[in-house]
């Protein structure tokens, strides 16, 4: 009788990804079959073979393979034991379809750095409320493999840009509460997300979903020494649930939200 294969699949509301695919499958073998975006590979346990464009390739833990769209390719375990993996589906918009060729005749892709930047970037989707800091480390992801693509893997030198990092800054500042998508964010901004990203980073030291995060905490600290109920403060702040904002103020604060309420002064105004 066949393993039931484990599986996790889900859509994000992250511009740029089309499906998140988590799986562990021990005797399951993939027909050839097409995609219409690109899959972007890393294996956590196993390894997996595979046949693209007439040639086999093999996937163990330590790389990442990116598979183009519209090409035909099958997929299996190489061993006995089986395989875990975790994949995303990035469109169109993400790599450009003119490298396509490029990733036929190189899908494995040998950088360390990058694999464990899409690791991070699956652990934060899984995550809800954190879409900011998704597609952030997605726009990273995504040039990453666009200098894989075109062999360009040199270290690039960005410029300073103080304006765009400063008017996106006062674009957070106006939107921390409500949220706002980095593709928003650049629309408003006229630059390309990415940049966004680099821009702000180093100019301010943090990351854009880091100072949001940042600022939705101290908003949540005001609400609690006010005596608000936690899921109204979490909400009133900017977060996705009681969940969420615990999960970050513990994280900023060093202690929960509730301890931190509790920790009201004599001088605390009272509930409202």
């Amino acid at each position: 009788m066949a393993a039931r294969p484990d599986i996790t699949a889900w859509c994000p509301p992250v511009e740029g990804i089309e499906e998140v695919f988590h799986a562990h499958f021990i005797d399951h073998s993939y027909p050839m079959h097409t995609h219409d975006a690109w899959t972007l590979l890393i294996v956590d346990e196993g390894a997996v073979r595979y046949d693209l464009d007439h040639h086999e390739h093999g996937v163990l833990s330590h790389v990442v393979t990116l598979l183009p769209p519209h090409i035909p390719h099958n997929g299996g375990a190489a061993t006995a034991e089986g395989f875990r993996k975790r994949v995303l589906y990035l469109n169109t918009a993400q790599v450009d379809e003119k490298l396509i060729g490029m990733a036929v005749d190189s899908p494995v892709l040998h950088d360390p750095a990058l694999r464990r930047r899409i690791a991070r970037l699956h652990t934060t989707l899984s995550r809800p409320g954190d879409e900011l800091e998704a597609a952030s480390r997605l726009a990273l992801v995504a040039e990453r493999l666009d200098q894989h693509l075109r062999n360009r893997l040199e270290p690039v030198r960005y410029a300073h840009d103080h304006r765009v990092a400063h008017r996106l800054r006062d674009l957070l500042d106006e939107r921390f509460v409500a949220g706002i998508t980095l593709q928003e964010a650049a629309l408003r901004l006229h630059a390309h997300h990415t940049h966004l990203v680099r821009a702000f980073s180093r100019e301010f030291g943090m990351a854009p979903h880091q100072y949001v995060t940042g600022r939705r905490v101290d908003l949540a600290r005001r609400l609690l020494l006010q005596g608000l109920p936690g899921p109204d403060v979490a909400i009133s702040a900017g977060f996705y649930d009681q969940s969420h904002l615990a999960r970050h103020f513990k994280r900023v604060v060093g202690t929960s939200p509730g301890h931190y309420a509790r920790t009201r002064g004599p001088l605390a105004p009272p509930a409202a």
